[in-house]
């Protein structure tokens, strides 16, 4: 079957707020040597997401500036070189952009086969945000079994799925939340603590529950004011991954506990990485997180879909952070 020479998707008019996103039509990619075109089916929408769309995160040179970091789908024609991958294939990606669109080109590296007993709306929500938590709370943030771990942001996709991934794999978590409905949905997906920031203060919630010693890693996107109380918050030998700053990547700081308690600071983002920096996460999720999926341990948590030309109304919903879970555009049956 020949493939079309034009797609819709959706891109952003100019920076600015989610009014800014519009449908058009854009020639389909041509996978490079190493590649495969992707017939997307479903793409996550995540934070990224919004700060391209608000101009503060440029797609790195030579990507597309169609938004979208995760797709699911099919496999429509393979660049040079290509292996292990046939026309019709099913599939996930991380990719660096492009995913709002009906095709959207990907590394190899960067792909992985849908899991069993998932469907293609659960597998677009898996790339981006399994990728961000396999590699900041297990190779930055080296946590293990018996570890205490503090998640800002539990019913957000990373931290739904920071929560199940922990959990599962022995640590003891401890997540933050706005409201009393969130604090329980982090308590339904494995945490066995969860604390509401709006009713209680976080600093002392993380010392009760670890009896006074402290959490040891601490996943945060929050930052700003976050980052000083996330010291307080850590035991000895602690460490801190960052991975957004939504209250700003500025503060005040007293480092003293960062001498006294020997912590570290860290953090990732995941976009610029190397094609082959991404082929080792791929890795080491396929390895360490397929299973507990395949087995039903571990799931994505889908707050609501929308088609395309429904991209306002998504990133409108985000912005709002109402949502528990991801949001998906549903791009073709």
């Amino acid at each position: 079957m020949s493939l079309p020479t034009e797609m819709t998707c959706v891109e952003i008019a100019e920076p600015g707020g989610p009014e800014q996103l519009r449908i058009t039509t854009r020639p389909v990619p041509a996978p490079a040597k190493g590649e495969v075109l992707i017939k997307v089916a479903a793409a996550g929408v995540n934070r990224p997401d919004v700060v391209q769309r608000l101009g503060h995160y440029a797609p790195p040179e030579g990507v597309t500036d169609i938004p979208g970091l995760e797709v699911s789908g099919t496999v429509a024609a393979l660049g040079d070189g290509v292996e292990g991958w046939a026309v019709g294939d099913a599939l996930c990606a991380l990719v660096a952009g492009g995913g709002y669109g009906a095709y959207v080109t990907a590394p190899t590296e960067q792909c992985l086969p849908v899991p069993k007993g998932l469907s293609m709306v659960e597998a677009a929500a898996l790339p981006e945000t399994f990728f961000t938590v396999w590699t900041n709370l297990y190779e930055r943030g080296d946590l293990k079994p018996g570890e205490a771990l503090m998640v800002h942001g539990g019913t957000s996709g990373i931290g739904t799925t920071a929560i199940q991934v922990a959990s599962r794999l022995g640590a003891k978590v401890i997540a933050t939340a706005g409201s009393a409905e969130k604090c329980q949905a982090c308590l339904d997906l494995g945490a066995e603590r969860a604390v509401n920031y709006r009713e209680e203060d976080f600093v002392a919630a993380a010392k009760d529950f670890t009896d006074d010693k402290g959490v040891d890693v601490i996943l945060d996107m929050v930052g700003g004011d976050y980052i000083e109380k996330n010291l307080k918050s850590l035991n000895r030998d602690g460490r801190l991954v960052n991975i957004a700053f939504m209250k700003g990547s500025k503060a005040e700081i007293n480092f003293m506990p960062l001498m006294l308690k020997r912590l570290t600071i860290t953090g990732s983002t995941l976009r610029a990485q190397s094609v082959a920096r991404k082929g080792v996460i791929a890795k080491a999720v396929r390895e360490n997180v397929w299973p507990l999926i395949e087995k039903g341990e571990v799931k994505p948590v889908i707050y609501k879909t929308f088609s395309l030309n429904q991209a306002r109304e998504a990133h409108e919903l985000m912005e709002s952070n109402q949502h528990i879970g991801k949001i998906v555009f549903q791009v073709a049956e």
